[in-house]
């Protein structure tokens, strides 16, 4: 019995110490441009087949990624609707949408690679949807978006579909633009991550609230 617990945290911290480092490569390079012998060897592994070992394709290893975070997400997202209650004010629904990715990066500590490693999977046609269904499916995800939608309640399907796109990208690539200052020591435009989620707030706000043309 002790064997195999020993055996089962031995794996986890594994699969924990490929991930980890994956996401940095990926982040720093791309996904293409990284080999799972590149992440073994970078994560200390004397066996180059590991990362296929323990998470298959390169696909299941990005979504693997993708979805240990977006768990902690989801629970500062939850935590946002809470604090709002039945909010009428669509501010209050875009807070909830924009800031949790800026919080738990400023939690997680410099440096981080998540925002980036997430800006180049989504700018790679064969990763792209993993991203998306991971940031959208989560039922307060859907909550959040309802909320912004009740708010508009004359903005036309497809413009609300194509403003949503728009915030993720907007809100992921501002993000993934400060963590890469961040982690080379360059200067930011805001002080510290509440400040930069504040004034992404005030300009995706404005962007829902744009003029349509008809």
């Amino acid at each position: 019995m002790a064997g195999g617990t020993v055996r089962a945290e031995h794996v986890k911290a594994t699969r924990e110490l490929i991930m980890t480092t994956a996401e940095r490569l990926y982040a720093e390079r791309g996904v293409h441009a990284v080999s799972n012998r590149q992440i073994s060897e970078a994560a200390g592994q004397g066996n180059t087949a590991v990362v296929g070992y323990h998470f298959g394709t390169r696909a299941d290893l990005v979504r693997a990624i993708a979805r240990k975070h977006t768990e902690q997400l989801e629970q500062v997202a939850t935590r946002l609707v809470a604090g709002i209650g039945d909010s009428t004010d669509l501010r209050d629904w875009v807070s909830c949408l924009v800031r949790p990715l800026p919080e738990y990066l400023d939690a997680l500590g410099s440096p981080t690679w998540y925002a980036r490693f997430c800006a180049q999977v989504m700018a790679d046609p064969a990763f792209h949807e993993i991203i998306v269904d991971e940031s959208i499916t989560p039922p307060v995800q859907r909550q959040i978006l309802d909320g912004v939608h009740r708010c508009l309640p004359d903005l036309p399907v497809e413009v609300r579909a194509e403003r949503t796109a728009m915030t993720r990208h907007i809100s992921l690539h501002m993000c993934a633009e400060r963590e890469r200052a961040l982690a080379l020591g360059t200067s930011t435009p805001r002080s510290g991550w509440h400040s930069a989620a504040t004034g992404l707030v005030d300009a995706i706000v404005g962007l829902w609230r744009a003029p349509v043309t008809r």
